[in-house]
């Protein structure tokens, strides 16, 4: 099953995300993933990729963790980890997710089980179900504003 999620802490909108109940962690594609050090300070540098597969913008956290997560192969990594904003459904949502470079991968983000679990009920005959409650909510407040 597929959506468009928001993400308001990076600027990213309408972002093609694979819901995967098998999968416990939620992923974001990014590149050029690393440590920087500004004095005692540490800081994660990274980069999110647009729609056609570019580098867009450079990101920076100074909260963030790593962790061994077992990728789509089965083969167990070290990841950096954030905790940022999504957006489903019209609920806001702080949620970690693993920085991932996911060029081989349809869909530059993956939804676990972490962030569904007590929250959502998937069914995966359906496709971009929050996507389409966003429009029809815009679509709804535009039409009350004319009236």
């Amino acid at each position: 099953m597929t959506d468009l999620v928001d993400f308001p802490d990076l600027e990213l909108f309408d972002v093609q995300a694979k819901v995967d109940t098998g999968a416990y962690t939620s992923a974001l594609h990014c590149k050029d993933v690393q440590v920087k050090r500004t004095g005692l300070r540490k800081k994660l540098s990274f980069w999110l990729i647009d729609k056609t597969g570019e580098p867009a913008r450079q990101f920076y956290s100074d909260k963030f963790s790593q962790r061994m997560i077992r990728n789509s192969f089965g083969v167990a990594e070290l990841r950096y980890v954030i905790t940022t904003r999504i957006v489903l459904f019209g609920r806001t949502i702080r949620a970690e997710f693993t920085l991932a470079d996911r060029d081989q991968l349809k869909n530059p983000v993956l939804l676990g089980r972490k962030l569904l679990r007590n929250r959502f009920i998937v069914d995966v005959s359906q496709k971009n179900l929050s996507y389409q409650e966003k429009v029809t909510s815009q679509q709804l407040s535009v039409d009350s504003k004319k009236k």
